[in-house]
């Protein structure tokens, strides 16, 4: 497993736990390791609607469709 898979496990995990902000700083931290995967993005962008930082996620799922603009899952 990778250091991004390790980091995506925990934040899945703190998100759905309802750890916000936990969540967000692993999916920083994968970011700051694969800023072009717009999975990524999503996750981040996922967690800011959990908090409502609303632009901020919406910035993060237009990055995501920016790097993959067939992206489904671009909330």
């Amino acid at each position: 497993m990778t250091k991004i898979d390790e980091l995506v496990l925990s934040g899945k995990s703190s998100l759905e736990n309802g750890d916000f902000d936990k969540a967000l700083g692993f999916f920083e931290q994968a970011l700051l390791l694969n800023p072009n995967n717009p999975d990524l993005w999503n996750y981040k962008g996922t967690t800011l609607r959990s908090l409502g930082r609303y632009d901020e996620s919406i910035d993060c799922f237009n990055q995501s469709l920016k790097l993959d603009p067939r992206d489904k899952f671009a909330s």
